[in-house]
Parts: C-alpha cells; structure tokens; sequence
C-alpha cells in the first residue's frame, strides 16, 4: 500500500515534486536535527529559498555544499571577496551577492553563538526546552507562514547579526531542523 504524504503544493510546477522533493519531505522535513553543521547548513539554505522555491534549492543542494566547502562554519566564516566572487560565477548555486555575504555574516554570528551557548543547538533547541512543537495539522491551510516562536527566534538572531533571517523564513528553517512539526496528521512521514 502506497504511504500517504502532507499535500502540499507549494514551489512545485505543476503540483509535481521532484525525487528530491519527496525525499526530503519523508526523511528531513519536520525531523529534529541537532549537529551543528547541518543547523548552520540548512539556515544558509533557508536564506538562499527566499524569493525562489524549495523545489529549486533542492535541486542545487549538492552544488552549494560543495561550493561552500560542506556548509563548515569557520570555513565559510573566513570568505573574502575573492571567495564571493568565485561563488558569484558558479551557476550550480543561487548567484545572489546579498545571499552569499548573509551566508558568511551568519557563519560567524553562529561561530559567535556556539562559543556562548557551547553549541548552536543548545542554543535554538533552548527556545522550547528541547521539545518538539507538533501542530497537528489537519489540512495545509492551517499551516502558518510565521509564528510567535519564529517571531522571537528571528528578533534574537537579528540582534546577534544574522541576515536573511526574518520570521517566516525562521519559521520554515524550525519545520526543516523538527523544532516544528507541521507533517500533517494523516502523513505516514509524521
């Protein structure tokens, strides 16, 4: 028997979801994520979906972990314009100047982050004590763009100088690490 997913549509062409898609809403999507590297991996990849679809960053995922040498954040904190210029002429990736610099801001606002908490996800887990927040969602209606979590989380990571880190896109980063749940309640992928 087929396993059932969220229906969801968005950022997919004509309501059909890549491979890539799929695998990500089955195995990532909503699953809690604690190493640090992949934290910092998936908000470079939350700020560079903004304005594009998810669809899309998916397909370039590979690309940007090998342009960004493993999405490593001391690596990516030491970039000089040499290193974004090199990244601007790599068509693999999004080519966005201010997404690039927001990627290597973050780097070290998070490197910043883990020297004061001892690790990034001691620091955006503590925002719910470690818990998961599950919505339960009975319809994709009913899942917000932002919250009043997303809401706090984007105004303390401004205030430590993150870029790119509004509280819908906030929001959306909590649902890709699982400090959100928003798998709908018939999906076998909960």
């Amino acid at each position: 028997m087929e396993k059932r997913r969220c229906n969801f549509s968005f950022g997919i062409k004509d309501h059909h979801a890549s491979e890539k898609f799929l695998r990500y809403h089955d195995t990532r999507w909503c699953k809690p994520e604690h190493r640090d590297q992949e934290l910092y991996a998936m908000l470079v990849l939350e700020g560079m979906q903004a304005g594009v679809s998810w669809n899309l960053i998916l397909n370039k995922e590979d690309n940007f972990r090998k342009a960004f040498d493993g999405f490593d954040p001391k690596t990516v904190a030491a970039y000089d314009e040499a290193k974004i210029e090199e990244l601007m002429q790599d068509g693999g990736i999004i080519r966005n100047r201010s997404k690039i610099k927001a990627a290597i801001t973050n780097a070290q606002a998070f490197l910043k982050v883990q020297e004061e908490f001892g690790s990034f996800d001691k620091y955006i887990w503590g925002f719910t004590d470690g818990r998961v927040i599950d919505h339960h969602l009975l319809d994709g209606k009913d899942m917000p763009a932002k919250n009043e979590l997303s809401e706090q989380i984007s105004k303390d990571l401004k205030k430590r100088g993150f870029k790119f880190a509004g509280a819908t896109i906030i929001y959306s980063y909590l649902q890709g690490i699982g400090v959100i749940n928003d798998h709908w309640e018939c999906c076998d992928y909960r």
